[in-house]
């Protein structure tokens, strides 16, 4: 078994809105284009995703919000949020299929199957528990929080390199001590959702345990580089037993919707040091999500290079 694994099946494509919508479904081949071209495929072992189940979806998302989705599912017409994100036929099996394929890694992860797993098209981390938003029906990183502290962990930790905050996983965790959260965000006075700010360090058992970083429109590598040692040592403080990225693409120079301005080298990075920090914690469990990216070929040199950084 190769020590990291990939999800790279059609049936995540499934997961996309249609009509010119930023998040479209054409996402994925344009990440395996660029991942093949690098002879990627023949380095890691290569996972079919399962869909998740109502339990799993339930352990995070409130019953009535699941059959919400599953009633504008059925009818393919209408919004899920206020405007972001439109219903389409089958958008809950399709939104299942992302939270099976992050689960489906997870569970190799901690099986002992493989030591590192990337799924491009997850990191659905705006999502509430119960609501959507922000292109995100059902949050997967939650999802999967939840199914670890289910496991008996007592540290996990998840890393958010999105041009977006992460508002759906901060809020639902924002007094859960058993969540060390790190997230390097647009300032929230210029990009959506408007979360985030420096001050929001968690609540109640998790005072302190929230590391907030919102950069200005037009951050760089080298504010990056300034600011991210702050995220690996807010993670050593903890000893994670499992660690969680997300590192939406849409941080890069030159995405449609936001204004930071990093190079791929940011994403592999990430991922390189966070693999070396799991290592030294004796684990070496790291599960990234692709997250946000509108720019097809920002998203393609970003997540190949978060695959590289693993490997």
């Amino acid at each position: 078994m190769n020590s990291v694994a990939v999800v790279v099946s059609e049936r995540l494509a499934r997961y996309g809105f249609g009509d010119g919508h930023p998040f479209g479904p054409d996402r994925l081949a344009a990440f395996v284009r660029e991942f093949s071209a690098r002879g990627l495929p023949q380095r890691v072992t290569l996972l079919e995703p399962r869909d998740a189940s109502e339990a799993e979806l339930a352990s995070f998302h409130t019953a009535e919000y699941l059959e919400f989705v599953r009633e504008r599912s059925a009818s393919g017409t209408g919004l899920l949020d206020a405007g972001d994100t439109p219903a389409f036929r089958g958008v809950y099996e399709a939104a299942a299929g992302v939270v099976g394929a992050t689960l489906g890694c997870m569970e190799a992860i901690m099986q002992g199957e493989c030591r590192r797993a990337f799924v491009p098209i997850a990191g659905l981390h705006h999502a509430a528990r119960n609501r959507a938003a922000g292109f995100c029906v059902f949050n997967d990183c939650g999802v999967a929080i939840e199914q670890l502290k289910r496991l008996g962990l007592r540290h996990i930790a998840y890393v958010d390199i999105d041009a977006h905050h992460g508002d759906g996983v901060f809020y639902a965790f924002e007094d859960d001590a058993a969540v060390v959260f790190a997230d390097l965000h647009e300032d929230g006075r210029y990009l959506y959702p408007g979360t985030g700010a420096a001050s929001e360090t968690g609540r109640g058992a998790a005072v302190g345990m929230k590391l907030n970083l919102p950069l200005p429109p037009g951050a760089d590598d080298e504010l990056f580089a300034a600011v991210w040692p702050r995220v690996l040592a807010h993670l050593e403080k903890y000893q994670p037993e499992f660690v969680i990225l997300q590192c939406g693409a849409d941080s890069l120079e030159g995405d449609p919707i936001t204004h930071l301005r990093f190079s791929p080298a940011v994403h592999a990075r990430a991922a390189r040091d966070l693999k070396q920090l799991a290592e030294s914690l004796g684990h070496g469990r790291v599960l990234a999500l692709g997250g946000g990216g509108y720019n097809r070929s920002n998203l393609a040199q970003a997540w190949s290079g978060v695959v590289e950084g693993l490997l």
